[in-house]
């Protein structure tokens, strides 16, 4: 096949140096994925190389010159995952995952799908009353969800947000930590906390809880109650017994919705015990207003070798059940 060259004119030089990135790393990433090659020429790029290597590269470089143009970030694994999109033929797909805006963290900063599955995550939140989410570490379950919750709340959508874990972690027991029960749960809700501070604030989170509007605590203080008016999320649900799991989803009053996050690869709990998460799946698949969302190794939007490791640890499973 014969070899052709197309160039691509940008706006300013500013936005050649930031598509290339340092030491031109974003570039040579494009160019192992595409099998093109790509250099500067004066304020254009430049893309050579056979007609359908340069053409799928050229759908990349305008995609992510409008990501930069849009003052939009690009990494490594977006580029990857541009790369993805577009050999799919769904290149139009990553203006559509960037225009929609999900929340605004205290410092001003928009929090955006990054992915497809992210996307078909927020939109099943926002038309379900319970929605379940699987996926590895690092797909942004828990950070979604938390910032839905926050946009429920200051929409006055619900009275309150009610965020809870079951207290189990692999190799470790409430009882050897040091404490009072609330420093004894305090590190299994760290991750809630953290997310909490950055979308509100310190000091708006404080408020928040003095008055009972956001609230974190174990699973275990969800028995005997009913949640009406609230946005529940229930985190890392993958480690609930089968009693704990059906206790929770009767718990919901009226006009609350809850988002369900679970990891069914990591489940910490005692060898005797079942996860009630992966119970709850069967159970409930096809009901009418409950939504059932998987994430993938390619939802991961933390450092890129996170899908590595996902997708190495994925193989060494597959070849042990075999």
């Amino acid at each position: 096949m014969d070899n052709i060259e197309l160039a691509i004119e940008v706006d300013n030089l500013e936005q050649l140096i930031e598509l290339f990135g340092a030491f031109d790393e974003n570039v040579k990433v494009i160019e192992k994925e595409t099998g093109a090659n790509i250099f500067s020429r004066n304020t254009h790029v430049v893309i050579t190389g056979r007609r359908e290597d340069v053409e799928l590269a050229k759908v990349v470089v305008d995609k992510l010159l409008g990501m930069i143009r849009r003052k939009e970030s690009i990494d490594l694994s977006r580029i990857r995952y541009a790369v993805e999109l577009a050999r799919e033929g769904n290149a139009d797909a990553i203006e559509e995952i960037m225009t929609d805006v999900i929340a605004i963290t205290s410092k001003g900063r928009p929090i955006k799908s990054r992915t497809l599955g992210q996307k078909r995550y927020v939109k099943a939140m926002r038309e379900n009353t319970v929605t379940f989410v699987i996926g590895p570490a690092g797909t942004g379950k828990t950070y979604l969800a938390m910032a839905m919750a926050v946009v429920a709340l200051k929409n006055k959508e619900v009275e309150r947000i009610i965020l809870t874990r079951p207290a189990v972690e692999a190799g470790e027991n409430l009882g050897f930590l040091p404490g009072d029960l609330q420093n004894k749960v305090d590190p299994y809700l760290r991750p809630l906390y953290d997310a909490l501070y950055e979308l509100l604030g310190g000091e708006a989170f404080a408020k928040l809880s003095e008055r009972g509007a956001i609230e974190v605590a174990p699973l275990a203080y969800m028995r005997g109650r009913t949640l009406n008016d609230a946005f529940i999320v229930l985190d890392e649900a993958q480690n609930c017994t089968e009693e704990q799991m059906k206790m929770f989803l009767t718990r919901f009053g009226e006009n609350s919705r809850v988002v369900i996050t679970g990891d069914i690869t990591q489940i910490d709990l005692p060898k005797e015990k079942k996860s009630g998460l992966k119970q709850c799946l069967s159970i409930l698949e096809g009901i009418e207003d409950i939504s059932i969302q998987y994430l993938t190794h390619r939802d991961v939007v933390r450092h890129e070798l996170v899908q590595k490791i996902i997708q190495a640890y994925e193989r060494y499973e597959k070849s042990t059940r075999r």
